[in-house]
């Protein structure tokens, strides 16, 4: 009878672990996308007022010098493993000035209700086709007609957005 005992609180444990990691995802969305959000209205509001390259400059020096001194105190990795890396993970940084330069036009022209609503379906479309093909060694996930259909929907609360 110990035995269940011990086995269902172990369950119960594994149950819990499982859920916490789950909202920890889930928070830890919801905090960058709210970062992002805010980020691109400061980002597009300091473009204005020393240029939208400069701005983007700023703000990736600002981020690379706060990360490298997040590294004095947290480690999770090793440089000495990015030649083991595909090369083609090399380029985020590439894709940071992209995104930081394309979200303060995107804001600056459409506001930022519409800019988010218009990057979130992007993003969405993208992380599908990542899904489905396993683009970058990920596993191949179905992109069904609910999928098509969520798709859909965010394209039309996009719009409904834009009426004035």
């Amino acid at each position: 009878m110990q035995h269940s005992v011990t086995y269902s609180e172990r369950q119960c444990k594994d149950f819990f672990e499982g859920k916490r990691w789950f909202l920890g995802g889930f928070l830890a969305c919801i905090l960058a996308g709210a970062a992002m959000s805010v980020q691109g209205v400061m980002n597009t509001r300091l473009g204005e007022h020393i240029g939208t390259l400069e701005t983007n400059a700023f703000v990736q020096c600002t981020a690379a010098v706060l990360s490298l001194l997040v590294l004095l105190f947290w480690r999770t990795g090793s440089f000495a493993a990015l030649s083991a890396a595909p090369k083609y993970c090399w380029f985020g940084g590439v894709l940071a000035l992209a995104i930081t330069v394309t979200v303060m036009l995107g804001m600056g022209r459409l506001g930022p209700t519409l800019a988010v609503a218009v990057i979130l379906i992007a993003q969405l479309s993208a992380a599908a086709a990542i899904d489905a093909f396993g683009i970058m060694g990920t596993e191949k996930l179905a992109f069904g007609w609910g999928k098509w259909a969520g798709l859909a929907l965010m394209t039309g609360g996009m719009l409904l957005f834009k009426m004035k």
